[in-house]
């Protein structure tokens, strides 16, 4: 990887994907990275400026490598989610979904909630889950290995704020994570 230009970490429900973007200036070559493994390979591009899309994680989320001219020989590289540059990606990202970080039994877990459509995602994968409503707002129930867990939605009693969200696992609240 000698024209490596770019490197990016996307952090979507399945997971933190690392984007690594390689451009020759002189050959032309452009080769797209996911998690390291080559999604896009062009030689001899004599255009090169440009852009190049592909799918990144479970849900393969478009995303697209911005290619522009700044001066002469120098290249600008702006990295698009969803028809989004990526820091409005991840301002609006932290508005639908909540994020936490826990461990359990030695290992690590990242558990996404997306607020729009109330999937819960854990280390990548869609959990399996069952919803109940409670007298004070909902609970989103699923199991991590053999620890009970779910996601409390309760009013915050205030319009600007909505609903908050509490991951509880075997009856203590976890942090949330802001990414």
């Amino acid at each position: 990887m000698t024209d490596l230009v770019a490197v990016w970490d996307v952090a979507l429900s399945d997971g933190v994907h690392k984007i690594e973007f390689e451009h020759g200036t002189t050959s032309g070559k452009r080769v797209v990275y996911v998690d390291g493994k080559e999604e896009i390979r062009k030689e001899w591009m004599f255009k090169l400026v440009g852009k190049e899309t592909f799918c990144v994680g479970a849900a393969k989320t478009k995303a697209t490598i911005n290619i522009d001219a700044v001066s002469g020989f120098a290249y600008e590289y702006t990295l698009e989610i969803n028809g989004k540059s990526l820091k409005k990606y991840m301002e609006n990202r932290s508005k639908t979904t909540n994020t936490w970080v826990l461990r359990l039994d030695g290992e690590d877990f990242r558990v996404v909630l997306e607020k729009d459509t109330m999937d819960v995602w854990c280390n990548g994968k869609r959990m399996e889950t069952a919803g109940e409503f409670v007298d004070d707002g909902t609970e989103t129930h699923f199991s991590v290995g053999n620890h009970d867990c779910y996601i409390k939605a309760v009013s915050s009693g205030k319009r600007k704020e909505g609903i908050i969200h509490s991951l509880i696992v075997d009856n203590r609240e976890i942090p949330e994570i802001l990414e």
